[in-house]
């Protein structure tokens, strides 16, 4: 299975008894003052999903909900428990999808790479692809038994503020801002300062999709990410959910060494004493 995956492959493997389809889905709610909050897309989920599919909460079980910060990584026994829970096994196949812009579903298949579980892919188009080609929505809820997937953590593929810190001043280390670029220049901001990381470069991760929400071919993604793909890098957004679909198709083109900054600028521009540069570079 590749980890990119067309609605058709989907709809002829919808059956096999391995496959597990989880709906990712969380939405932005606009808020008065411009910005948003996250809201778990349970409830949207049970007005209609892909059928077959259960539901992967990043607003809960999957995530530390007792940290400040928001989808903050729990640990890899956690999550691994979360997702047996969803019947995911050591044996399974996982395809994962949401009804936006792909960073949720990226966001799940990045952590299930982070304990060490490979067979995992995207649904490229999303919920919005399926639903689009007309094909069929389930309110039906998924009815997997539980299973074990063992962690096999891969600390390298989460950077923490220390490591994204030293690699300020460190050339071997690539920092790639994945906002938009209003953001990145310092002209627009939800978080605690405005601007970007010193020394980091700007790849927005919606970017990154068609005008349809599929992801752009390889050769186009080509021209959007560029840089020594054997070097270290490091992605980050706000939350390091867009960050995550910079770091899918990073791996896909054949980067070698990439890392997600999981709690991202809710963490950075909240201390002021982590610096932070307006404009452009």
């Amino acid at each position: 299975m590749d980890s990119l995956v067309t609605t058709e492959w989907l709809s002829q493997h919808l059956d096999d008894p391995d496959l597990v389809l989880l709906d990712c889905t969380v939405y932005q709610v606009p808020e008065d003052d411009g910005g948003f909050h996250n809201v778990s897309g349970c409830e949207k989920y049970n007005e209609g999903h892909i059928p077959s599919a259960g539901f992967a909460d990043l607003k809960g079980d999957l995530c530390d909900t007792d940290s400040p910060i928001e989808f903050a990584v729990p640990t890899p026994e956690q999550f691994c428990a979360a997702m047996g829970g969803l019947g995911v096994g050591d044996d399974s196949r996982v395809v994962l999808y949401d009804a936006s812009y792909a960073a949720w579903a990226a966001r799940v298949w990045w952590m299930l790479r982070w304990v060490g579980f490979e067979r995992a892919a995207l649904l490229d188009g999303g919920l919005k692809g399926w639903i689009d080609e007309e094909r069929p929505l389930s309110t039906e809820p998924a009815t997997r038994p539980a299973k074990l997937l063992a962690p096999a953590p891969r600390p390298e593929l989460i950077a923490d503020r220390n490591e994204v810190l030293a690699s300020i001043d460190d050339n071997a280390v690539h920092l790639i801002d994945t906002l938009p670029a209003e953001f990145y220049r310092g002209e627009a901001s939800i978080y605690a300062r405005s601007g970007h990381i010193p020394t980091a470069t700007n790849t927005c991760g919606l970017d990154l999709l068609d005008e349809t929400g599929h992801f752009r071919p390889d050769d186009e993604l080509t021209t959007l990410i560029k840089g020594d793909r054997n070097a270290r890098a490091i992605t980050y957004c706000g939350g390091g959910i867009m960050a995550s679909a910079n770091a899918f198709a990073m791996t896909r083109l054949g980067f070698t060494d990439v890392a997600v900054y999981t709690a991202s600028l809710q963490e950075w521009a909240a201390d002021p004493d982590l610096p932070l540069v307006v404009g452009s570079p």
